[in-house]
């Protein structure tokens, strides 16, 4: 468990690590902060097409869903909250104002809206509750639909969705990077009825299926999945699948095409053989997370029927790879074809933001969450581009974290957590003797307050797992490392 946390930590800041064997952590810093104003530019969107920052200020910000009244509603798992962005009445590309609409929530992903309920995949439950789409707002107590999702794990995102056929699917990513599940619904898509009954294993060996859509032209469930990591720079690919009832995709017993794990190299020739080859490939580690089809009016013919899928970015491979959104093209006999659509957030190996979800709005523009910006885009055609809003002061805004800590909870906190950093081995990434490339810790102050700093800790950015540290202990930590790192 030590190991395992002391790696989720190595993770959080490092910037380029070779570990034993070979194993390499390249690994953006957990949240950039809006893209200011003048580096908007360095967006880059197809020729007749316009970026407009919509939204900012969103930390963590994850999965979309758009309301029948046209207002755009965001999780933000490490807030603990649902955000609801009121829509553009001006015409100006921009959100018209900004509410938290659901709070206290446990590592809040997924939304679906179905018959004026408003569906909410926490990483251990679903839950739902009253709301009204004309009058945003949500009323009585909100219930549970599925209370036993396998939470937490390495991959601790759920997502869900409300198929044509009327069922909610979830999605649970396997709990490591390669194993055997003992819960059948982890690495899987599970379907129910509305109300949480009827439990079916509906598709299996997804590793991570973040994001999944119905295709409107045939009512086909398509999903993206992250392979799994620590294969070197260029294998294995991600995916995009066509989901179908019953089907195994090939995790952990086979990667891509059918090729066999290391790991499981004997003895699953019947299950190897028996998987679902990947439709389409994704380049290795690109982590293609969010998709939707367009089907909406106002792109060019050219784009109808393409899916956009947000590729997060990657964190296993010595030069960085990912990091846009691409449209996917749906040819004869079932060939598949890749354009990069949203691109600039990675230059060289500078990262700007993290593209997590994408969603086509009721006036027929997309509109993109990037976790680590905190922002929304919104990518119209027709539309010259527009200067994004300069972004507020930092998080600390200039005052120090440890300001209102007393003498007493300041000796204690920091024994604790000198502890805490101690068993984790975190000098292996941050101590003075750090190897080369691994990044300082020394900003902490500027980025972060306590509370901030702990609720990165209670939901790190993938693919470090959740810490197994208890609030007490997030606060001793944070503690630590703001007097450690001045």
């Amino acid at each position: 468990m030590v190991a395992l946390v002391a790696l989720g930590i190595g993770f959080w800041a490092c910037s380029h690590v070779t570990l034993p064997g070979g194993y390499v952590v390249n690994f953006p810093l957990t949240g950039g902060g809006a893209i200011p104003a003048e580096e908007i530019g360095r967006l880059r969107v197809p020729g007749g097409f316009g970026l407009t920052v919509f939204a900012e200020g969103i930390p963590n910000a994850r999965m979309l869903k758009f309301t029948p009244a046209g207002d755009l509603l965001v999780s933000a798992p490490r807030e603990g909250r649902v955000f609801l962005l009121e829509r553009d009445e001006n015409g100006d590309g921009r959100a018209e104002g900004k509410r938290v609409l659901l709070e206290d929530l446990d590592l809040p992903h997924g939304l679906a809206l179905h018959d004026g309920w408003l569906y909410v995949a926490e990483t251990g439950a679903v839950t739902r509750v009253r709301f009204d789409a004309e009058t945003r707002t949500v009323t009585g107590t909100p219930e549970v639909v599925v209370g036993d999702v396998p939470p937490g794990g390495r991959h601790w995102t759920r997502t869900i969705g409300i198929g044509p056929d009327e069922k909610l699917y979830v999605s649970v990513g396997s709990s490591c990077n390669a194993c055997i599940e003992e819960d059948a619904r982890r690495a899987a898509i599970t379907r129910y009825d509305l109300d949480g009954t009827n439990e079916q294993i509906y598709a299996t060996g997804l590793r991570n299926a973040v994001g999944f859509a119905w295709q409107p032209a045939t009512g086909a469930l398509w999903s993206t999945d992250n392979n799994r990591d620590l294969l070197g720079d260029d294998f294995p690919p991600g995916e995009l699948d066509e989901i179908v009832e019953g089907g195994f995709y090939g995790w952990p017993f086979a990667n891509g095409d059918r090729v066999p794990d290391p790991d499981f190299l004997e003895g699953y020739e019947r299950e190897i053989a028996a998987s679902i080859p990947p439709a389409h490939d994704f380049a290795a580690h690109t982590a293609p997370l969010g998709i939707t089809f367009y089907d909406g009016e106002a792109f060019p013919e050219h784009y109808r029927g393409a899916a956009f899928v947000a590729l997060h970015g990657s964190w296993n491979r010595s030069r960085k790879i990912g990091y846009e959104v691409v449209a996917v093209f749906f040819g004869e006999d079932d060939l598949l074809r890749e354009e990069s659509f949203l691109a600039g957030l990675l230059d060289d190996d500078d990262v700007l933001g993290r593209p997590v979800d994408v969603a086509v709005g009721p006036d027929g523009a997309l509109f993109v969450s990037d976790d680590f910006s905190g922002q929304i885009y919104r990518v119209a055609y027709g539309e010259t581009p527009r200067a994004a809003v300069v972004p507020a002061a930092p998080i600390a805004s200039g005052v120090d974290p440890l300001a209102g800590v007393g003498p007493g909870e300041l000796r204690e906190a920091q024994a604790a957590g000198a502890s805490l950093w101690k068993d984790a081995d975190c000098a292996a990434c941050h101590g003075p003797d750090r190897t080369e490339g691994h990044r300082s810790l020394a900003d902490l102050k500027a980025r972060y307050t306590i509370d901030s700093l702990m609720r990165f800790l209670a939901a790190p950015q993938p693919p470090m797992p959740l810490y197994p540290l208890d609030e007490d202990q997030r606060r001793e930590l944070s503690i630590y490392l703001f007097g450690r790192f001045s």
